[in-house]
């Protein structure tokens, strides 16, 4: 397994480093994002551990452009200590997973091998269908140029079905996405939704994206 390390703190990158390559991991090392940026291009890691606070490009810009780039290596971001917001960030930009430092070596082992086991795929922080956008962390949605206005219940269909393009997501699928443990309503408010929908993001520009498969469910079309 091979493994790049992301931190400008020379001596905890040294300490990682001799700690993985006992453990039987390649371990590269890069002192500051750009070095970081330039290594995860070109080579082939298993995951990379990406510290935030880095000189010449921070961690969120470096997973950003990883992402942006279609590298989907999973990445383990280090955050400061009881830092929400980096946090919450650090997904938002397309890490697989954070842990805040001081951390503990074991439990920064466990989430390497999770990361490892779980493997290569595709993350992307703004979901591209077409010319259709949907952004999950801004909970905003586009097409082409235009903003397109939904609500909460609207949003969480599309989210869904975009995730999902251009395979059939069932009406049951779309309720347990968009509606809670508890709901016992009527499961034809999908169709309610999803019929707002197309006069939302496809009706305005002369598109079809949004289609019913009869007895099956619905499909996103680029």
């Amino acid at each position: 397994m091979r493994i790049l390390v992301v931190e400008d703190e020379r001596r905890l990158a040294e300490v990682l480093k001799d700690g993985l390559e006992q453990e039987g991991f390649a371990v590269d090392l890069a002192g500051d994002g750009r070095e970081g940026l330039w290594l995860s291009a070109e080579n082939p890691y298993d995951v990379i551990v990406l510290d935030v606070m880095l000189p010449r490009l921070n961690g969120y810009a470096v997973c950003e452009r990883l992402r942006a780039d279609g590298i989907w290596t999973p990445i383990l971001m280090l955050t400061a200590k009881d830092g929400v917001h980096d946090e919450a960030e650090a997904l938002d930009t397309g890490a697989d997973d954070f842990l805040s430092k001081p951390f503990s070596y074991t439990v920064l082992l466990a989430r390497l091998r999770a990361l490892v086991r779980r493997g290569l795929r595709e993350r992307p922080a703004v979901i591209a269908v077409g010319d259709l956008r949907v952004d999950p962390a801004g909970l905003r949605c586009s097409r082409g140029d235009t903003a397109i206005a939904l609500t909460p219940k609207e949003f969480a269909i599309l989210h869904c079905l975009a995730r999902r393009a251009g395979e059939v997501v069932t009406k049951s699928e779309l309720l347990s996405h968009a509606w809670d443990f508890a709901y016992d309503g009527d499961s034809n408010i999908v169709e309610v939704y999803v019929s707002a929908l197309r006069r939302k993001i496809d009706k305005p520009f002369g598109r079809a994206s949004l289609v019913t498969v009869r007895g099956a469910g619905y499909r996103l079309e680029a």
